[in-house]
């Protein structure tokens, strides 16, 4: 299988759209960073739906060929981090997602549209 990030991307946005994720944001960190490309960051109501969309992001990428090579914070579910290598998904219950801020820490990627993706 070949790889293609945009791909990884395309298909992690809409895992996290299929559970009703809360403004997903898709932020092109490659040109800042060495530790990934691109980071997609969104959040959930509930630690129930923020698990949920670890579990079918993770699922939907693995069925397409691409593996979480690290995860953490499943159990407490406040902060999931998903890592699959050029691409790291944060996915928040909304309160830490406001205290941490990731889309101001990173300000300078680029925001992506998916439309663009």
């Amino acid at each position: 299988m070949e790889y293609n990030i945009k791909d990884m991307v395309k298909l992690a946005y809409q895992a996290l759209d299929e559970k009703k994720a809360i403004n997903p944001q898709i932020l092109d960190i490659g040109k800042i960073s060495v530790m990934a490309d691109y980071f997609i960051i969104a959040s959930g109501n509930n630690a129930n739906q923020v698990q949920a969309m670890a579990d079918n992001v993770t699922e939907t990428l693995a069925k397409a060929g691409y593996h979480c090579r690290q995860t953490e914070g499943f159990r407490q579910a406040n902060w999931i981090l998903l890592d699959f290598g050029d691409l790291v998904i944060h996915i928040f219950n909304h309160e830490d997602r406001i205290f941490y801020d990731l889309e101001r820490i990173w300000r300078d990627g680029d925001r992506i549209d998916i439309a663009e993706i």
